[in-house]
């Protein structure tokens, strides 16, 4: 075992790829003697030199498009867009070209690509937006977030090696945040299946990136009161895994899910609504979502923390359902 963060996780896993397979090749902003935003890179310039890890010009929509052609000729490359708020300028090599290749050629080409961003709030406070709904909603696209460091690196890996575009969200608060203890060995990842992350029996708390974490402190807060949180990490948002959320459901008879993107919109709203056209009868009360409201999100401190969805917000959704 070896002790990780979050964000070394996410760097052993580039690494492990890159060892394994010559085709497989980082480019990004920063991503070399920077060791990229929050250290995302640290270390791999030094080891695979600056043919493999390649600093690109600050374009999106050049880096990814340059990924995309490349990946069509038989590479895999890792593109870091060094935030979440910088996609929208890559919009259409992402959601036009990455996404639809496979279909509009009836598979005879792939894009073996994986688009790394970090989101959501973080210790700099800095570039917050969270945008993985918007890519989960368009077909041809995986899209992962997830919570641990093990999932970070084992989730790595089995994204390179996938033949589909892959879109990687980071959130800033797990990467340094987060440390555990994580086998030497790369686990299996299954792209296709969410994590329950601590089971039980009155309320099913389905979350994203670091509610995951808000969501199990609330389980331990409210278990001397004797209610017991099945918390799911949803983790690949694209293909949702909606099976492992109807199975929780069906025993719990409650859900809530939370997420710190937008309430409205987000995944929450895709949740809620699977669960209530396959679990209607199952369900003792009406799902409960929690999310940041419809805003643009404050810069200030006082604002932001009052914004970001809190631990005490999914406690107080959990009563909310038990009672109703």
């Amino acid at each position: 075992m070896a002790r990780m963060s979050f964000v070394e996780g996410l760097v052993e896993g580039m690494r492990h790829e890159m060892r394994r397979d010559p085709d497989v090749f980082l480019m990004g902003q920063d991503v070399g003697k920077m060791g990229g935003a929050m250290g995302g890179s640290r270390g791999l310039i030094e080891e695979f030199g600056g043919h493999r890890v390649r600093e690109t010009p600050i374009s999106e929509s050049a880096m990814v498009g340059a990924a995309v052609g490349a990946a069509l000729v038989g590479k895999r490359p890792i593109v870091e867009i060094s935030f979440g708020e910088f996609l929208p300028t890559c919009m259409s090599q992402v959601v036009l070209q990455a996404a639809n290749l496979h279909y509009m050629t009836a598979g005879a080409l792939t894009v073996p690509m994986v688009l790394r961003t970090r989101v959501g709030d973080g210790p700099y406070r800095g570039h917050p937006q969270c945008f993985e709904a918007w890519f989960a909603h368009v077909p041809g696209l995986r899209v992962l977030m997830p919570s641990t460091a093990a999932d970070a690196r084992d989730a790595m890996v089995a994204a390179i090696r996938d033949p589909n575009p892959v879109l990687f969200f980071e959130h800033m608060w797990l990467y340094h945040g987060v440390r555990e203890d994580v086998p030497d060995e790369v686990g299996s990842f299954d792209l296709d299946r969410a994590a329950v992350r601590r089971p039980g029996s009155d309320v099913t708390v389905a979350a994203t990136g670091w509610m995951v974490h808000k969501a199990l402190e609330a389980a331990r807060l409210l278990e001397p009161e004797g209610i017991d949180i099945e918390v799911i990490d949803l983790r690949t948002l694209a293909p949702l895994d909606l099976d492992t959320v109807a199975a929780s459901v069906r025993k719990t008879s409650r859900l809530v899910v939370a997420h710190e993107a937008w309430k409205v919109g987000g995944i929450g709203a895709e949740v809620t609504a699977a669960i209530a056209e396959s679990c209607f009868y199952d369900l003792a009360a009406p799902p409960v979502r929690i999310g940041a409201p419809h805003f643009p999100l404050p810069m200030t401190k006082p604002l932001r923390d009052a914004f970001i969805p809190s631990v005490e917000d999914v406690i107080d959704a959990v009563k909310r359902v038990r009672a109703a």
